[in-house]
């Protein structure tokens, strides 16, 4: 147990897991958490006087336990034995071999292969002004950036890459971090994140004089703070474990667009708005790369459009080169097949973790580039080119391998079989002293049962007591004198003879040396392939960038998307534009395209429609078309112009947030007032019904008033969904507004969407219909139809110049318009005719009947 403390004194926010033979143990307080957490039985073991909780779980388990952790946002310390138990005197030694984190995970159980898994340090200004420098590193990949972010982009830029684990200095515990989401939080000590400290720190891990040539500039220093910090970090928790770490690389705002948390979740880009995974989004329509480290820049991609056009047209020439190439696409895809994650691969051995099977799969990866260059040796586009000439073979690495590791090794290296037959001389003779003596000691048991006419004799092994002879108690008095007992069962005995044992000492003692002989070659390799991962990195880039550009030409092809016009223009015109996610749940030819035009003169569109009618769809859907343009993909249309925008800003249904004590319409009123603040006449602004958590008049009050604005003040590009058809006027005193309706055809008393815009507003809701369609009781429905026309009426009225019957009062419980029975019979009544004493009674009869 004294060893079991000096480890928690040193790590005391970690769950222990202290090795004890074949089973991990948690001690004290972390059995009693553990217990908690996996569902471990706890039990006690005897500490001196007192008695310690204890739970534990199997070492060949530990995966799945530390993939439960995980999840839970917890850090583990794995305690390994360091030391050979025959050698140790007294008390095997213990030390911490692995730090656990959300943030600094490498076991592929652990992980998504189609994401990046981010550890964050944030550092600046803890009153929450100005800008705070944000890094962020995957360590499976080895991928680290650092940039400058405005406190108030903070929880959206956080939001992009949600973090697993963020680190900040220890005083911030004081605040919540806004955008933190469900990242595990860690706190250091505020001297780590000292921006000259922070310097010194990276240029020492780097082995760099200065970091200018990273692209520091001398403002940067919370850009360092963090870095440093997050590399500090990292040394503490995986000190062996970041050697696959690339040097920092600094992302200038102006860039990439910024999309916040409503934009994300409402064009359900990476996750449904249900948070129900990927299926229904627009990732999942565009996720053909063939490799996972194209998956994950596909996401990266997806969350992070360009601003520049020249960045734009880059793309869309490389992703147009291989669209109309079909064999180029088709070949090199054909050789993207065969490769597997060279990030996270050449990660594992810069830092010593690879497997056998790993280094082949290395290998085997590295294999399939010389193909990949032959696909794209026709490839004119300059992007292409630049990445076709930008991959090498890497031979020496591949052959260095393919030369070493045995074709069929194991997954673990213990298992032995590793290093291929003839690579050395010595592992060679040591293999054949081992195989002749298992081939002596096979032909054994039929040499001994014909020496001694035992039949029933067999040749067998245990780790515990070696090679064995064995008989049963029947044969037993039948053994020659040269037979020594080695153990005694309940039906049988088992002996050696001295010269069993002289060959068993041969094969295990070859075994042994076999062992340690093949581990210190394979080091030797993964050391030699260690010194090229700077190279397999670069490939890798290469090579995810390939993926993603084939992926997006692939569903292109497939899904009839078309090359859009991107230019540093205003205008945004639409033609027969789809909804890239909606189209494929339904037959191609069932999807109604639609077109959408916003310049100067027409920048803003109220929508009018009914429910059901498709306008949330098309906003929808013109989010999606102008993100994938300035992705740099081909869209869903039969042309597309689009003028950059800088940011794309949504206000698209709205729901009551209890938790914050905030109500369906102070939700939209704050959703609303970040678009307001935050968006300029580069903007795209895709709202819909704004105003309807609170009354009409409220409602369309607020709805006008934000209308305005957007056209006088704003200027950006907008299209307004509403059921507030006062709208509409407004085309006769703003000049940039125009209407569009969704039109419908009413055949009887049914309804049909057609789902196309029109030009003009709509002049009904169809709200009752859509009621009706809905599955309302008909009674309802009847009496909804009544209300309406009640109303309709009223309104009719008033718009005549004539004022409303103050006594009108209309009767939502009364029978659906069918009179009362006691209403009846009072009209039935002769006040003249009728004496006091029957007044009362028929009064008391009235009343009686009123109850009912």
């Amino acid at each position: 147990m004294q060893q079991w403390r000096e480890v928690k004194a040193r790590h005391p926010d970690a769950l222990i897991f202290f090795r004890v033979g074949d089973f991990y143990e948690l001690f004290n307080e972390d059995a009693v958490e553990g217990s908690k957490l996996l569902g471990l039985t706890l039990t006690s073991r005897n500490n001196g006087s007192s008695k310690a909780p204890l739970a534990g779980i199997p070492v060949h388990a530990l995966e799945n336990y530390l993939r439960r952790l995980v999840g839970f946002g917890k850090r583990v310390a794995i305690c390994d034995q360091v030391e050979d138990p025959a050698l140790a005197k007294g008390l095997v030694r213990r030390a911490v071999t692995e730090m656990v984190t959300p943030g600094a995970v490498f076991s592929d159980a652990l992980l998504d292969s189609r994401r990046n898994n981010y550890l964050a340090a944030v550092a600046g200004d803890a009153a929450g002004e100005g800008d705070v420098g944000l890094a962020l590193a995957d360590l499976t990949t080895g991928e680290l950036t650092v940039r400058r972010v405005d406190w108030d982009e903070l929880p959206d830029v956080l939001g992009i890459h949600q973090p697993a684990e963020l680190l900040l200095p220890r005083t911030w515990e004081l605040f919540p971090l806004p955008g933190a989401g469900k990242a595990t939080l860690t706190y250091r000590g505020d001297w780590l994140f000292d921006p000259r400290g922070a310097a010194e720190e990276l240029t020492r891990h780097f082995r760099v004089a200065n970091l200018a040539g990273y692209g520091f500039e001398s403002g940067d220093q919370w850009l360092a703070a963090a870095c440093g910090a997050l590399v500090s970090y990292l040394g503490e928790v995986q000190p062996a474990g970041f050697a696959g770490l690339r040097p920092p690389r600094v992302e200038r705002p102006g860039t990439a667009m910024v999309l916040d948390e409503m934009t994300r979740r409402n064009l359900e880009l990476v996750e449904t708005l249900r948070g129900t995974g990927a299926d229904g989004t627009l990732l999942k329509v565009l996720d053909e790369p063939c490799t996972p480290m194209g998956s994950r820049l596909l996401r990266r991609w997806l969350l992070a459009p360009l601003l520049k056009p020249d960045h734009v047209q880059a793309r869309l020439d490389a992703v147009g080169e291989l669209f109309d190439d079909d064999g180029m696409r088709r070949a090199v895809r054909d050789a993207l097949g065969g490769v597997k994650d060279l990030e996270r691969l050449a990660v594992k051995v810069g830092a010593g973790r690879a497997t056998p099977r790993e280094m082949l799969a290395l290998s085997a990866s590295l294999s399939r580039v010389p193909p990949l260059m032959e696909a794209l040796a026709p490839a004119r586009a300059s992007m292409v080119a630049v990445l076709r000439d930008g991959l090498e073979a890497m031979d020496d690495v591949r052959g260095a391998i393919e030369a070493a590791v045995d074709p069929e090794a194991p997954v673990s290296l213990g298992d032995g079989g590793v290093i291929r037959a003839g690579h050395h001389a010595d592992l060679d003779e040591l293999r054949s002293i081992r195989d002749g003596a298992v081939d002596w000691i096979a032909r054994l048991q039929a040499t001994e049962r014909e020496r001694t006419g035992i039949g029933s004799l067999k040749v067998g092994f245990n780790r515990v007591f070696g090679y064995y002879l064995e008989v049963t108690r029947l044969q037993s008095d039948r053994v020659p004198a040269d037979y020594h007992r080695k153990q005694t069962l309940a039906n049988a005995e088992r002996y050696y003879t001295a010269e069993l044992k002289e060959w068993e000492e041969k094969v295990l003692g070859a075994e042994e040396r076999i062992g340690s002989l093949e581990q210190r070659l394979f080091a030797e390799l993964r050391e030699t392939v260690a010194r090229e991962v700077p190279r397999i990195q670069r490939v890798a880039d290469h090579v995810a960038v390939v993926d993603v550009l084939a992926a997006l030409a692939e569903v292109a092809v497939v899904r009839d998307f078309v090359r859009p016009v991107v230019d540093g223009g205003f205008a945004l015109e639409i033609r027969g534009g789809r909804h890239p996610v909606v189209e494929t749940m339904m037959p191609r030819e069932d999807f109604i395209p639609n077109d959408v035009k916003l310049d100067e003169a027409a920048r803003v569109m109220i929508l009018t429609g009914p429910n059901m009618a498709g306008k949330s769809t098309t906003l929808r859907q013109v989010g999606l078309i102008v993100l994938l343009a300035q992705v740099g993909s081909f869209v869903p249309a039969r042309a597309a112009h689009v003028g950059v925008v800088d940011r794309i800003f949504t206000r698209v249904g709205a729901s009551d947030n209890l938790v914050r004590g905030q109500s369906t319409f102070m939700v939209e009123m704050n959703e609303t007032a970040a678009i307001l603040h935050g968006a300029t006449p580069r903007s795209l602004v895709l709202l819909d019904e704004i105003g309807r958590g609170t009354s009409t008049w409220d409602g369309l009050s607020v709805a006008t008033a934000t209308t305005e604005h957007l056209h006088d003040q704003v200027g950006a590009k907008t299209i307004f969904a509403t059921h507030y058809h006062e709208l509409t006027r407004l085309d006769e005193r703003l000049a940039g507004v125009v209407n569009f309706s969704v039109a419908v055809r009413e055949v009887g008393e049914d309804i049909v969407f057609l789902r196309r815009l029109v030009p003009g507003g709509a002049d009904r809701s169809y709200g009752v219909e859509v009621a009706r369609l809905a599955g309302l009781p008909e009674s309802v429905v009847d009496r909804a139809r009544q209300i309406l026309q009640e109303l309709e009426e009223q309104s009719a009225a008033q718009a005549r110049g004539g004022a409303p019957d103050p006594t009108l009062q209309l009767g939502l419980f009364d029978g659906g318009g069918l009179p009362h029975p006691a209403v009846e019979r009072l009209r039935q009544i002769d006040p003249n005719a009728v004496t006091p004493m029957q007044a009362l009674v028929l009064l008391a009869d009235l009343v009686k009947q009123a109850k009912g």
